[in-house]
């Protein structure tokens, strides 16, 4: 009985360490808050189709084509188009395409399909075109070019011209 009385009191006391070191052991919690953030920044991206007039004959009507320069935004972002006069001798007023031996063929881009507003960088009587506002970097917007060989340039040797380098410049 002994042996069991002395057995009861330790496992009494027993228990009471493990229960006393769980209430002694146990924590507080505290907790805090932290904020997450970021800025958007206005971005654009442009890419333009080549324009390709094909086969001029200067004794018939006007030439007429278009071709679109891509736009891709920050939505919100505003922009603008500008076209510079391209390489050589040209003008925005009187752009022009060479043959490689001198000779020039003019030509001429519009804001519109009426070809009567010049589409350039706001100089020589010129308009800055593709005026907008981003849809966000995935929604592309297109800005259509209307080019223009006038007829009449009837001493132009046969052959074939090129303006390699028209720059597309995306303001924002």
């Amino acid at each position: 009985m002994k042996t069991l009385l002395r057995n009861a009191v330790l496992g009494l006391a027993g228990a009471a360490l493990i229960i006393g070191a769980s209430v002694a052991s146990a924590q507080t919690t505290k907790t805090t808050t932290f904020e997450a953030s970021a800025s958007v920044v206005a971005n654009c991206f442009v890419t333009a189709n080549n324009l390709a007039f094909g086969t001029y004959d200067p004794t018939a009507v006007n030439l007429d084509v278009n071709t679109q320069v891509l736009v891709r935004c920050t939505s919100g972002t505003g922009y603008t188009v500008a076209l510079n006069r391209g390489t050589g001798t040209a003008t925005i007023a009187q752009r022009e395409m060479t043959d490689g031996s001198g000779n020039k063929m003019n030509y001429n881009l519009y804001t519109t399909g009426a070809r009567t507003v010049i589409f350039g960088d706001g100089t020589d009587g010129s308009t800055v075109g593709g005026v907008g506002t981003g849809l966000g970097a995935a929604q592309e917007q297109t800005v259509t070019v209307y080019g223009r060989i006038p007829t009449g340039q009837d001493t132009l040797p046969i052959g074939t011209y090129t303006e390699p380098t028209i720059t597309v410049t995306v303001t924002y």
